[in-house]
């Protein structure tokens, strides 16, 4: 039996993480960085965290979010 869930395209996928990306920015924004939103961390995470891995699970997507290092975001 497969669990996995395909996703059509990126957008899909962004979609389906976006509550996971709205609760970082509200986190973020409460520790005074006001300007760092969704996409800003949705294209951190593409381009460093996930550039090379591959078979990612959604529930690794929502973790990598919700614990990304909030001063590499900063950067």
């Amino acid at each position: 039996m497969n669990d996995s869930i395909e996703f059509k395209d990126v957008k899909e996928l962004y979609n389906r993480v976006l509550p996971a990306l709205y609760s970082k920015v509200k986190e973020l924004k409460g520790l005074g960085y006001k300007y760092i939103d969704e996409k800003d961390i949705w294209n951190y995470l593409v381009d460093n965290d996930w550039k090379n891995k591959k078979d990612l699970q959604l529930n690794d997507l929502i973790s990598d979010i919700l614990y990304c290092d909030n001063n590499k975001l900063n950067e």
